[in-house]
Order: C-alpha cells, then structure tokens, then sequence
C-alpha cells in the first residue's frame, strides 16, 4: 500500500508518553510515510536522541531535528525531571540538526501543497517557521494540532505553553485541525491495551515502560493517549466529527492561553467535535501494535 500521506512530526517527546504513542502509531500506520520529525520546547536535544532512540529500535531511519528550548511568549518551560531517565546512553544517540525552523521550511517549501504537519506539543517550532519564510504557510497541505480546550475556560498544556506561538500559527490561514481536550478526554488507556502493547515487541515495550512511568507520576493507573487522537483525524477521519471552518482565538495573556472557537468568519480551522470513543481506542492499540510488531519483524529479517 503506497503511503497516502507524508508527514512531518513536531513533538516535545519525553513529558507525556501521549508523544510517545503518537510516534509509535505513525510508524505503524500505513497510510503515512514519516518524512521527519521536530522536536520542540525545553531540552529538544534529549527529546531529539529519545526519537533517535525510539526510531533506531524500531529499526526506522528518519531525519530528526531539535527545535526551540524557549517559548516566544517568555512563559518557564514545565519539565516534569522523568524526561529520558529510562534509557541509558542518550547521548550516543545522533540526530541531524539543532536546527529544526530551517528543516521544516525546506522540507515544506521541497513540496508544496504536499506534507501535513502534526504539531502535538507547543507550538513554538511552527510559529518560527511562519516567520522565518512567507511561502511557508501557504505551502502546507494541512496542519493537524493537538491543543485547546473549547468547551470550557480551561487552559490547555500546549497552548497556555506558548500562547504567543499559538498566535501566530492561527492568524497564519492554514488549513487546520485542532483536537482538544473535550474530545481526547473521552479515552482511557488502561491496564488491558497495556497488556497488548507490552506484548507486541520491542518498541511495544518501551511505550509500556514510558506508560507506566507516566502512571507512576500522577499516582493513577490510566493515562488520556490526547496526541495518538490527533493522528487518527488524520488517517481515520471517518471515526470523527469535525466542525464547519471557522477562527480558533486564543484570550488573555500569554500567562492564560484559553481558546475559543469562532464559526465562520472566512477561518480556515475546524475544530474536532466528537469521536467513537471505543473504535478510537482500539485503533489507537492497534496502531501502536502493528508498528511495534512490523518492526520486529523487519528487524529480524535484517540480521537474518
């Protein structure tokens, strides 16, 4: 099956093990070919060799870029100090660049109209690339974000990160989806799709230390897989409901970062709506399955 999707991955990989998750589902995921992945907010170099890490025992060769440390709006970076610590030896991991603004505007600029961006953690990275080149914005067949919340006065990790970034990529008119919180809220991740996941090899098991790791943090025995939502609107949109296109505002300073939805007004984002919670969760699994077991397999053909 020829991939119908190339796909840059923007992530700040390490905190949340949803990141995590997104990944192994892309690569499991026949529908996309991985063109590269960014990485984004507070220490990018570790979270780049962590991709490297994630991606060389998935036996995948992917151009890997650190992105920006800091936040436009100046806000602190929120590290939770786990980002890493189960993997010995990060530090042999290579990647390609600290540079990852300038990979995202040539690899998008290489192909216009072609290459969708999913954006799963602050939006700092994309915000710079919008600045950094005109044609950029517009060269972008779609951008899928994981941020927001817009049921409610909630502030959101990834906006409330950097509301200033979060500016700037919406005023932009690209063609976007935004998943918030109310609709990711609705899956569980628990101690069944834990078991298939830690059964289904090597990388499956990396992403069940990291989930246990995560569950271990806030003391629960569940996690919300909010970014491996995202990347199913973008390979199964039939299990989702989307909004009419409209306008996503971000209030309040850069301190607040709570997003509203406004229909209409010529916007060019649509926001996801409502899902399947059950058909969602189990594509999620399976994603997360098949790209671990593919990758075994491939794996062991090689050394074959």
């Amino acid at each position: 099956m020829s991939p119908l999707h190339r796909v840059l991955l923007d992530t700040d990989i390490g905190t949340d093990v949803d990141d995590l998750m997104a990944l192994a589902l892309i690569l499991g995921s026949p529908e996309i070919e991985l063109v590269g992945v960014t990485t984004v907010y507070g220490d990018t170099r570790l979270r780049a060799q962590l991709t490297a890490r994630v991606l060389a025992t998935a036996g995948r060769s992917v151009p890997i870029h650190a992105g920006e440390s800091a936040t436009l709006s100046g806000r602190e970076v929120w590290w939770a100090g786990h980002e890493g610590v189960l993997h010995a030896d990060l530090d042999d991991e290579h990647y390609e660049s600290d540079d990852a603004v300038q990979f995202l505007v040539d690899t998008v600029l290489s192909a216009p109209g072609e290459i969708d961006l999913i954006a799963i953690g602050p939006l700092t990275n994309v915000a710079r690339a919008i600045a950094a080149h005109p044609s950029f914005a517009g060269s972008l067949r779609h951008l899928w974000v994981m941020g927001g919340a817009f049921t409610s006065e909630e502030p959101e990790h990834n906006f409330r990160s950097d509301a200033a970034a979060a500016r700037i990529v919406f005023a932009a008119g690209i063609p976007t989806t935004v998943t918030g919180l109310e609709v990711t809220r609705q899956i569980h991740i628990g101690s069944a799709e834990l078991t298939r996941i830690a059964e289904s090899g090597r990388l499956g098991r990396i992403v069940q230390s990291e989930i246990e790791q995560w569950w271990r943090f806030w003391n629960e025995e569940w996690n919300v897989p909010h970014d491996p939502v995202t990347v199913l609107t973008l390979t199964r949109p039939r299990m989702f409901r989307f909004s009419e296109y409209g306008v996503v505002a971000i209030d309040g300073g850069d301190e607040d970062g709570v997003s509203r939805f406004l229909p209409g007004q010529d916007g060019r984002t649509r926001i996801t709506v409502g899902l399947d919670a059950p058909a969602t969760a189990l594509a999620i699994v399976d994603g997360i399955v098949a790209g671990s077991g593919s990758d075994a397999e491939t794996a062991a053909g090689r050394s074959a």
